[in-house]
């Protein structure tokens, strides 16, 4: 796909209807020939709508007008690619963790888990999380997670967690200021409640900050998992995380953790795993899919805000 189609297709698929802002900016991007032309200096894993938008907010540019966009991007390129260059995507969304949910509870407790791509480790803390599932809430405290669920029964009860731990190449830590301000950078500039909710994930990890280790997700996952304690279902999970490894060491990843001891559960987008017969996806907005062991479970919108469930229920025949 050309650079200018991924930013046209960011701005119909995932940013319509979510952040106007971001749509705006898309569009104007994938018409832009000069930035297109500067975006393809850069590696091509790192021409991406989010890492742009993110990098030029970060930077103190603007995020909300087109034109402005454009004359503060052409302006500071050196600085933003700089930037794009020695960064990545790494959106810690703890929304996600009200879809990670219905399959973690499902699994033999306590659990031991692990997140391949764990940014800050927000998604490492579903036991500490509330939760509103329409009228279904679970758990106290905040940040309170609220998930639109069809086609499943939420669950009854938060899973037991025992251990926690992360692996990403640039683990970022909630305790480091640029990292927090990093993280806020990557929401998107209509979505105050996503701020708001990152503070309160940031204050309980910094409260009990996760085993965060720095590492390749196939070179080093291995040792990382013999670390988890005996007697604990070990679960391997990632979100939003394989569409930047390489087709080559992502299939290779894929092989690698099917064989660990324990469970596999993977939420990415439909093209990155090549999940067979799965149905049609509820609309045309951008979705990944749930899967547990590659067995495809769910449909879910990127920040875990909505699940359609169609697949079987772990745990259950």
């Amino acid at each position: 796909m050309s650079i200018a189609a991924a930013y046209a297709e960011f701005a119909e698929r995932e940013a319509r209807g979510v952040s106007p802002a971001y749509e705006r900016l898309a569009a104007a991007v994938a018409r832009d020939e000069e930035i297109l032309a500067l975006l393809a200096t850069l590696p091509a894993a790192k021409r991406q709508p989010n890492l742009l938008f993110g990098v030029v907010r970060f930077l103190g540019g603007p995020a909300d007008d087109p034109a402005g966009f454009h004359d503060y991007a052409v302006a500071n390129w050196p600085a933003i690619a700089a930037e794009m260059r020695v960064r990545a995507t790494q959106t810690n969304e703890p929304g996600r963790c009200a879809a990670l949910l219905l399959a973690l509870a499902t699994l033999p407790q306590p659990l031991a888990l692990i997140e391949v791509g764990a940014s800050a480790g927000l998604c490492l803390y579903p036991d500490r999380y509330a939760y509103r599932y329409g009228r279904h809430a679970l758990g106290t405290g905040a940040p309170v997670l609220e998930c639109a669920v069809t086609g499943v029964e939420p669950p009854a009860r938060l899973p037991e967690v025992v251990w926690r731990a992360g692996l990403d190449l640039n683990p970022l830590d909630v305790r480091e200021p640029a990292d927090v301000a990093w993280l806020d950078a990557l929401i998107w500039p209509e979505h105050p409640h996503r701020r708001a909710r990152l503070r309160a994930a940031a204050a309980v990890a910094a409260a009990e900050p996760p085993l965060l280790v720095r590492g390749d997700l196939l070179d080093d996952l291995p040792a990382l998992a013999a670390r988890a304690p005996a007697g604990a279902t070990l679960v391997v999970f990632h979100t939003s995380v394989l569409y930047q490894v390489p087709s080559p060491r992502r299939e290779a990843f894929a092989a690698m953790v099917r064989d660990l001891p324990g469970h596999w559960l993977s939420n990415d987008a439909p093209h990155v795993l090549h999940h067979d017969g799965v149905p049609h996806p509820p609309s045309g907005a951008a979705y990944n899919v749930l899967a547990l062991e590659g067995t495809p479970l769910a449909w879910v919108r990127s920040h875990g805000q909505e699940v359609t469930w169609f697949g079987p229920v772990p745990g259950r025949r």
